[in-house]
């Protein structure tokens, strides 16, 4: 898995948009200003993060854009499969996008190159945008019991 610069800066966008996940609407050029991504691709890539349902924008002169979720309930998995496609470094050991590859020709290649996958798909999928922005999931509402 590599990941190119759309994948980097959707991610650097995320983390900008979970930090400020309680506050409010956050505008492209605060975004781009705060993690140095180019506006005009940082765009694109707010509309891709629209139309896949990890934001929301609203227009106007007080408009802007946030997460859709939790940033606690967004892993970095779904971003990077989003953009990038499989995490598996060969087709052939993808759980979600698997094709035939020549490295099926050998078991011990295809055993090694799925533990990688594994490993990779682990961490990703442990981490949150919460944990890579130092957003915190608000602590649940504690029921009051009877005394």
């Amino acid at each position: 898995m590599k990941l190119t610069n759309k994948s980097e800066y959707a991610l650097l966008a995320l983390a900008a948009l979970a930090r400020n996940y309680s506050k409010g609407l956050l505008s492209a050029d605060d975004v781009a200003k705060a993690q140095g991504v180019p506006k005009g691709f940082l765009q694109q890539i707010l509309f891709a993060l629209k139309r896949g349902g990890y934001i929301r924008s609203v227009k106007g002169q007080e408009g802007g854009y946030a997460l859709s979720r939790d940033p606690g309930d967004v892993t970095v998995a779904e971003i990077v499969r989003f953009f990038e496609g499989p995490l598996a470094p060969t087709t052939s050991v993808s759980k979600n996008f698997y094709e035939p590859s020549p490295i099926e020709r050998e078991k011990g290649l295809v055993t090694l190159f799925s533990r990688i996958r594994n490993e990779v798909a682990s961490i990703l999928e442990a981490t949150t945008l919460a944990d890579v922005s130092g957003a915190r999931k608000p602590p649940g509402r504690q029921k009051k019991g009877k005394k």
